[in-house]
């Protein structure tokens, strides 16, 4: 009987051996697998936003690292910077940021490069991305592609111009109005507005009224601006009389254009945008790859020729 106790405690022995060994070695292998956060100015609920974390998600299940995706519940850059700070003291293996606003984003970004850790933007802030230290920028020049949406528009008839930005004070956004200006040639009014769009179509619907002469509107968000913006022209009786064009793209707008109702949508591809920086940091903390200059993830101008063909991977979720 001896004997068996003894038998039974070495076994138990060994087979206790072997599960504090496969921990061990569990949690050696977590340790070693890539940690990259990724923080942005806008939400995961946000519809433009839920694209680029559906590229977050799909780079870390392919390459295989942990992805932390942050973001604050409003527009709100102190919280942005906070949540880059607290990025930085948990010494992840790469970072990503958009960078909404430059001035109030520096210090944080600034404070990761220093610390050593590899930082690529996207979305927003191409134009200081490289100043700040960054490794690349992964996004479209938002002037650039504002020009060729107001060309577009003034291409069409335009001469009276609304731009219905949801986000005043959002550097990217700000740009793509100017942008539109400057590539439109004729008058321009921002209306600024909310992300909501019960306040999105009121303002607009008042600016219409204000001023019959407004041929033209161009929206800085698809769901948030453009769609909301469409039924303010139809509230007003000007379908087919007004040229409604936005950046990005949902698939109620892209039926709007294959319908007619709506001229274009400016696409930057946002799942790359999430999709890239994960890829290019996951290979660059396991090989040292990186990409030697930024890559333009936009714009491309989504017409009623294109339109449906991506309206079922916008429904999806990918464009």
């Amino acid at each position: 009987m001896k004997r068996l106790f003894r038998k039974v405690a070495v076994f138990s022995g060994i087979v206790t051996a072997a599960l504090l060994a496969s921990a061990s070695m569990q949690s050696q292998a977590q340790s070693q697998t890539p940690r990259i956060i990724v923080v942005t100015h806008g939400q995961a609920n946000d519809p433009f936003w839920s694209v680029v974390k559906n590229g977050v998600t799909a780079a870390a299940k392919e390459t295989g690292v942990q992805v932390d995706y942050r973001a604050p519940e409003t527009f709100d850059m102190v919280a942005m910077s906070q949540l880059i700070d607290a990025a930085v003291n948990q010494s992840p293996a790469g970072l990503v940021v958009s960078i909404a606003d430059p001035s109030a984003l520096s210090a944080s970004i600034k404070k990761a490069v220093a610390a050593g850790i590899p930082v690529i933007s996207m979305n927003s802030g191409s134009d200081v991305s490289k100043s700040l230290g960054a490794l690349l920028h992964v996004g479209q020049d938002e002037y650039v592609a504002g020009k060729a949406g107001g060309a577009k528009l003034k291409e069409l008839g335009g001469k009276v111009g609304l731009c219905v930005n949801q986000e005043v004070g959002n550097v990217a956004l700000d740009l793509r109005c100017k942008g539109f200006t400057d590539g439109f040639g004729g008058k321009v009014t921002v209306v600024p507005v909310s992300n909501d769009p019960t306040d999105v179509r009121a303002k607009v619907k008042a600016a219409l009224q204000a001023n019959a002469d407004v041929d033209t509107i161009m929206c800085l968000g698809a769901a948030t601006a453009g769609e909301p913006s469409l039924a303010a022209v139809k509230d007003v009786g000007k379908v087919g009389k007004i040229n409604v064009g936005t950046f990005d793209m949902s698939a109620g707008f892209l039926k709007s254009i294959s319908a007619g109702e709506a001229a274009f949508a400016i696409d930057q591809q946002q799942y790359l945008q999430g999709y890239l920086p994960v890829v290019f940091l996951a290979n660059y903390a396991k090989y040292g790859l990186i990409p030697a200059s930024d890559v333009a993830s936009g714009p491309n101008l989504i017409t009623k020729e294109k339109a449906a063909q991506v309206v079922d991977l916008s429904a999806k979720g990918i464009r």
